[in-house]
């Protein structure tokens, strides 16, 4: 009996496609370790993307192509997760104890954006990455809301904010500052001071993820965003309406001028489902967001259906992923969370944290 070989096992391996990165384990340079002895072949494998719900599965779909190689009598896999910081733009440093800050834009408002946002940090959480979400619309924050939280946040030192808690994620809105009724009736320049101090004098606690909830538009917030924050990749969030597509077009063309990646596109209401009849309609029109997706060469993560569930579970501070788990809506929402992570962790790493500080001292 001959013995396996290492390219057996790694041309077995390469015959397993993960949908979520679109490409085989050994080119996402995903498998740290391969050894074999004799006819046993144990795999160790690390994923760069949170995937708790599906550890499992991977691990199965390896067993069995390597299992499929002549002389193979045992085979060991074990999968585990370890998200790294990605880079951000040339010009920034990251933000200390986070490791990588994802936008969720649109062009317009009305399109669901906030509720995606919530439940796709929930989303991340849920598949196991420590998660925190910073509403960044300064006029408009619904962030307080739909996560069911009250109270303002606490300061041990005078200065900085603790993030405050719900459902295992960290959030921070200028909704815990003032009262909800209050309108904020401020210039642009306050606006953009009020997010770089939410963003900057939050203490922040070890997050793989920073889930940021912008106000619609391409205005002032999103330039400072552009130009100040430390962004890995941004979501765009729409409609299959055309009017709404116009605008998440602008969305996605000012994150191509300011060099932030798109992860990809989320189509919000694509389709009614009568709670009645069960008779299914496209409202908003057909196909946008996948046809957008396809135009600028981006990914399609996932359609959203219109459905009043949605709807009443964020409006009563317990959104979808946490309200119903086990749910479809849950498990789309989770998908895409899934595809976007994975999405980031194919690109270039942030070597910042590597880098010593240098400090100019005149003696």
């Amino acid at each position: 009996m001959t013995d396996v070989t290492r390219e057996q096992v790694e041309e077995a391996i390469q015959g397993y496609i993960e949908p979520h990165l679109e490409k085989d384990l050994l080119s996402a340079k995903n498998i740290k370790d391969i050894s074999i002895d004799g006819g046993k072949v144990s795999i160790k494998a690390v994923l760069g993307f949170p995937a708790k719900s599906i550890l499992g599965d991977i691990e199965s779909a390896l067993k069995e192509k390597v299992a499929a190689v002549e002389g193979v009598d045992s085979v060991e896999v074990d999968v585990s997760v370890n998200v790294v910081a990605h880079s951000v733009q040339k010009s920034l440093k990251p933000i200390d104890n986070v490791k990588n800050i994802i936008a969720v834009a649109s062009g317009k408002g009305g399109v669901g954006k906030s509720t995606t946002a919530v439940n796709l940090a929930l989303a991340l959480s849920a598949e196991g990455a420590r998660v925190g979400i910073l509403d960044a619309d300064i006029y408009g924050p619904s962030q307080p809301r739909m996560l069911g939280i009250t109270g303002k946040p606490e300061s041990k030192d005078g200065k900085t904010l603790e993030p405050m808690n719900s459902y295992h994620i960290q959030a921070m809105s200028i909704g815990f500052l003032v009262d909800e009724e209050t309108p904020m009736i401020w210039r642009g320049p306050m606006v953009t001071q009020a997010l770089e101090q939410l963003l900057g004098d939050t203490n922040w606690d070890a997050l793989d993820y920073l889930v940021i909830d912008l106000p619609p538009g391409t205005g002032d917030t999103q330039l400072t965003l552009a130009q100040k924050v430390p962004v890995s990749g941004a979501i765009i969030v729409t409609t299959p309406q055309d009017i709404a597509l116009l605008d998440a077009r602008k969305g996605f063309k000012m994150f191509e001028k300011v060099e932030v990646p798109v992860l990809g596109i989320v189509e919000n209401m694509s389709i009614h489902i009568c709670s009645k009849c069960g008779h299914e309609e496209h409202i908003f029109g057909e196909g946008g967001g996948g046809r957008m997706a396809e135009q600028y060469g981006v990914d399609f993560l996932g359609a959203l259906p219109l459905d009043i569930r949605i709807r009443e579970e964020t409006d009563g501070g317990k959104p979808t992923v946490v309200a119903e788990p086990e749910a479809r809506i849950s498990e789309i929402y989770r998908e895409i969370a899934r595809k976007a992570s994975a999405k980031l962790a194919l690109q270039a790493k942030s070597y910042a944290a590597k880098f010593p500080n240098i400090v100019i001292q005149n003696n």
